[in-house]
């Protein structure tokens, strides 16, 4: 099979159902972002080199892989056929945290992104899923209700943990946000 088709050259895509749609679709766009934070979970991956987070991170590539198909599903019928997030891969996210956080120091103030390789991956990561989320809610309740909605916001927040968690256990010191004073 070749990779190439030729039939997006009209600037439309296929979906999973019937029909074609614009590359510029708010379900490609929402499906797009989510396939752009699978990518850049890959790179955190290889920023692991020490292998802390990577069985954790091979599941929610795998659990994005779900995610996406959903997203990608015109047809309620062919959806309902599909593997889904559930409200207990939600939880598995939050055990994650849960696990993480325990090892962090309470926290006071807002976190400047940055630190090692690894948790500046993390970093770009949440970030990426958080434009997943707000592509996503766009969708309405048909597709974006649930267990989607949930599970990118708690994965958002599961990435925001391991970074601070990577870099504590680096033993690189976060640097807080501290405002200017108002002149």
């Amino acid at each position: 099979m070749k990779i190439y088709t030729r039939t997006g050259d009209d600037g439309t895509t296929g979906l999973l159902g019937p029909g074609r749609v614009l590359k510029s679709d708010h379900r490609v766009e929402a499906y797009g972002t989510v396939d752009e934070l699978n990518a850049v979970l890959g790179m955190v991956r290889t920023a692991d080199t020490e292998r802390w987070l990577d069985g954790d991170l091979a599941e929610i590539q795998d659990r994005l892989f779900a995610l996406g198909a959903t997203l990608a599903t015109t047809s309620a019928e062919l959806r309902a056929q599909l593997d889904h997030v559930t409200d207990a891969d939600v939880t598995a996210l939050e055990r994650i945290i849960d696990r993480l956080d325990a090892d962090l120091p309470p926290l006071a103030q807002f976190i400047v992104p940055g630190g090692t390789p690894l948790a500046v991956h993390l970093h770009h990561a949440r970030t990426v899923c958080r434009r997943a989320e707000r592509r996503v809610v766009v969708l309405g309740d048909d597709v974006a209700g649930g267990a989607v909605m949930r599970y990118l916001n708690r994965l958002a927040d599961l990435l925001f943990v391991m970074a601070r968690w990577s870099n504590h256990r680096a033993g690189h010191p976060e640097t807080t946000w501290r405002p200017r004073p108002r002149a």
